[in-house]
C-alpha cells in the first residue's frame, strides 16, 4: 500500500518547493493530497502563480497519514503558523512518529507547534524565529528522528528525494532518473 503524505497549501507558498515536493513525491509512488487551508482551492504562491489544491483542510483533518510536507514562503510560512488546524496536525503527527518535514521558512512553523527538539536546518536568517532545536548551518537537509527540515528553493529536489527515502527506504532509481549525480 502506497504511503500518503499531506502537502497543506498556504497563500504565499514558495511555488517551486510546493510543486517540486508534490512532483517528486508522486514520481515516488506516494500519494500527495494537497490540502487549501480555506475553501478556495486556488491559492496564490510567493510570486503571483496560482496552484490547485486537492480538497479543503477541514475536509481531511481526520484523515489519517504517513507524513505531512510543509513548503516555505515566508508569507505561506505565517499563514500556516497562524492556522491551529496546522499546529495541531504536526504535535500529533510528530508524537505518532510520522514524518514531518519542513523547508525554507516553514521550520518556524515546526518550532511554534512545539516539534522542533533535535537539529534542523531552515532558510538563513529564519532560524532566530524557530522555537527549540539546535539550527546546523551547513547542511542543506537535515534529518532528525522524524523531522526532516531543508534550507530553499534550490535544495528542494534534496528535501523531497529524503522524505522519499524517509517514506519507501530508498530513493537512489528515482535520484538516478532526475538527473541528481549530474549535479552533486
Amino acid at each position: 500500500m502506497s504511503k500518503k503524505v499531506l502537502v497543506p497549501l498556504a497563500e504565499g507558498v514558495e511555488e517551486v518547493e510546493v510543486i517540486t515536493i508534490i512532483d517528486v513525491l508522486r514520481r515516488a509512488g506516494i500519494e500527495v493530497v494537497i490540502a487549501s487551508l480555506t475553501d478556495n482551492l486556488e491559492v496564490k504562491g510567493a510570486h503571483n502563480i496560482a496552484i490547485k489544491a486537492d480538497t479543503s483542510l477541514e475536509k481531511i483533518m481526520s484523515y489519517d497519514f504517513d507524513g505531512i510536507a510543509l513548503a516555505g514562503g515566508y508569507g505561506g510560512m505565517n499563514n500556516l503558523k497562524a492556522d491551529k488546524r496546522i499546529l495541531e496536525k504536526l504535535k500529533n503527527m510528530y508524537e505518532a512518529k510520522k514524518l514531518v518535514a519542513a523547508i525554507c521558512a516553514s521550520p518556524i512553523v515546526l518550532g511554534e507547534a512545539g516539534v522542533i527538539n533535535g537539529k534542523y536546518t531552515c532558510y538563513p536568517s529564519c532560524e532566530s524565529a524557530v522555537k527549540g532545536g539546535e539550527y546546523v548551518e551547513k547542511d542543506i537537509v537535515v534529518c532528525d528522528g522524524n523531522i526532516i527540515t531543508s534550507k530553499g528553493p534550490a535544495t528542494t529536489v534534496f528535501f523531497a528525494l529524503e522524505l522519499v527515502k524517509y517514506l519507501n527506504g530508498s530513493n537512489e532509481e528515482l535520484a538516478n532518473e532526475l538527473l541528481v549525480p549530474l549535479i552533486k
